[in-house]
């Protein structure tokens, strides 16, 4: 079973002028054949993300045109554009749009759903692209459109902006993607009104990117990032917000976009794996937008130095967007456009510098959350998640049915390289039942094929084991598919179990169920509209591997060791003396220093071959 969603690393979709030239041409054979004699270009199954799309392949057409001079064109152009303009611009109130600061404005905005009052709550994003897609045209009028369809255009467009700036609050759907969108669209507009007009308005999204986007920033992982449906980061849509604000820096030239899209491209740098497989997000848990996200991992990945091309995206949308039947909908043209226009190069080399939350070398990687405990995990091409044990998710030594892995004070972290290998050692004080406070030390070491994992911890009572992560998709090529085991090993005994009792709070891997479905399972509000996060909090227990301590350990320690990936017998020896924890395996030896650290408390780890 594969997982929907992702699939192909995007830097593998060719990006040459020629390239493009072919999609732009598919496209337009596309429309040339749906045109209506009315000007619709609308796909015909086409129902809701509707206000936009016929004006977005409108958009395609005059950007094709522009490369190729296509002689068919330009009456495409012209009928498409009037019939947007004359049916699908409303400015009667959508009945029960809760989101009005003035009624009866007569201001135009764009419907996600036709209907009067079907599905009002989707007007703001839809009134957001329909901006987009109209300055995209404006920005191919010249030699294009007449000064009448021209002047019509710009006051629609002017009008947007008012509508989503004035008439409505901001923002609504505490959704940075949207709200970052619209302030690119002030930005390009601002270009096409006369000077003291546009000068207000490109001021105005300025203020509106400051005050309201930038000022509400949430951190996670030491990064502070744009909120996503009321969350720091949602997958599908956070590298989303990245295209946004890399052509909000194309356009603007302003500093403050390319200094929060760097740091948002290096947390996305750290959240992916090697694979590019990630989960997560208040929106949707692991899905992956398409050719949304390519301007803005391209145009940040060259600028940070490292391939964040790698993410996976769904190449259904690898161009553009499609319906069921695979034909194009207008439904976010303008990221197409300005993928196209912007001339950046994939940046294929990973960033060689440590980062606090991530360690990576070759096909390993551990991505780890804001406590310093993995969030994901890949070796040997298999993905593994944080398990479950009665309400506590994470990876860690377990004592008494409790998780040691939510910290009690302050996580250090020492990064080492040496003789080919990249190691992390966390010393992370925690607190048990008992209420005794602890030091688990945690060591990574990966030579970029495996993976060894060496968890030490004061003796703990009864029969403590290491929880060792879920077992949950697999790199499979061009695509990732459900997998319910791995290669590894331990150095005591290792089990992988599954939840006894079933139902919607216990996720078996072996199962059809994917992460996010069950996550929206347990989420309070409806699929779509629930915080996956949440739901996924309330799991109760999961598929988990389970390691139990290593024999030899020095008297007063437990020590677990586990190896993820290929290699042969894995027999760790352990020994303590006045440097440390000393730790060999085959491919390793690894001093850990007292967990009191140096003089400035920080950890003391040395490392070879």
């Amino acid at each position: 079973m594969h997982l929907p969603h992702q699939r192909c690393p995007l830097h593998d979709l060719p990006d040459t002028p020629e390239a493009y030239d072919a999609v732009l041409a598919d496209v337009t054979e596309q429309a040339l054949a749906r045109l209506t004699p009315e000007g619709n270009l609308e796909h015909p199954d086409a129902g809701d993300d509707i206000g936009d799309t016929s004006l977005g392949i409108t958009s395609l057409l005059a950007l094709a045109w522009q490369r190729g001079r296509d002689p068919r064109l330009p009456e495409a152009v012209r009928r498409s554009l009037a019939f947007h303009l004359r049916e699908r611009v409303y400015s009667e109130d959508n009945p029960g749009y809760p989101n009005l600061r003035s009624t009866d404005s007569g201001l135009p905005y764009a419907r996600y759903v036709l209907e009067a009052g079907a599905h009002p709550i989707g007007d703001w994003p839809s009134t957001v692209w329909a901006l987009l897609q109209a300055v995209n045209v404006l920005d191919a009028a010249d030699g294009l459109l007449d000064d009448g369809q021209r002047t019509a255009l710009t006051e629609v467009a002017h009008g947007y902006w008012r509508w989503l700036t004035e008439a409505t609050f901001f923002n609504p759907q505490e959704a940075g993607n949207q709200a970052i969108g619209c302030v690119v669209g002030g930005l390009m507009l601002a270009r096409h009104l006369p000077a003291s007009e546009g000068a207000r308005v490109r001021s105005r999204a300025l203020e509106l990117y400051t005050d309201e986007i930038r000022a509400h920033r949430v951190r996670d992982r030491g990064a502070l990032l744009p909120p996503e449906h009321g969350g720091a980061y949602d997958n599908n849509y956070g590298p989303i917000s990245l295209s946004f604000l890399a052509q909000a820096h194309r356009v603007s030239g302003e500093e403050v976009f390319a200094e929060d899209g760097d740091a948002l491209g290096r947390y996305i740098d750290a959240r992916l794996t090697s694979g590019g497989f990630d989960n997560g997000g208040p929106r949707y848990s692991e899905q992956h937008s398409g050719f949304e996200s390519v301007l803005g991992l391209r145009y940040f990945g060259a600028r940070i130095g490292s391939d964040l091309g790698r993410y996976r995206g769904d190449s259904r949308w690898g161009r553009h967007a499609v319906q069921r039947d695979g034909r194009i909908d207008g439904h976010f043209a303008f990221m197409l456009v300005w993928q196209i226009q912007d001339t950046t190069r994939w940046h294929r080399t990973p960033s060689a510098a440590p980062v606090r939350h991530q360690l990576r070398s070759g096909t390993v990687s551990v991505a780890f959350d804001s406590r310093m405990t993995p969030a994901l995990v890949e070796a040997a091409g298999t993905y593994y998640l944080p398990a479950a044990v009665r309400r506590q998710h994470g990876f860690g030594p377990v004592m008494d049915g409790f998780l040691l892995c939510r910290p009690m004070g302050e996580v250090r972290v020492r990064d080492v390289r040496a003789d080919g290998l990249a190691a992390k050692l966390v010393t992370k004080p925690v607190v048990g039942r008992d209420h005794v406070l602890r030091h688990v030390r945690s060591l990574y070491v990966t030579d970029g094929t495996s993976l060894w994992v060496t968890v030490a911890v004061e003796r703990l009572d009864g029969a403590p084991y290491l929880l060792s992560g879920l077992p949950y998709a697999a790199d499979d090529g061009d695509r990732v598919r459900r997998v319910a085991e791995g290669e590894v090993a331990s150095a005591g005994g290792l089990r992988l179990t599954h939840p006894a009792d079933q139902g919607p709070d216990h996720f078996d891997a072996r199962g059809e169920l994917t992460q996010e479905q069950a996550a929206f399972a347990l989420a309070a509000d409806p699929r779509g509209y629930g915080n996956p996060d949440e739901g996924w909090r309330h799991l109760v227990g999961s598929t988990a591997l389970e390691a139990d301590p290593a024999p030899g350990a020095p008297e007063g320690l437990h020590v677990f060791a586990v190896r993820y990936g290929p290699g042969g017998a894995f027999a760790p020896t352990f020994e303590t003396d006045e440097q440390g924890l000393t730790v060999r395996t085959e491919a390793f030896t690894a001093v850990l220093g007292d967990p009191a650290g140096d003089a400035a408390g920080e950890p003391v780890l040395t490392l070879s071959a």
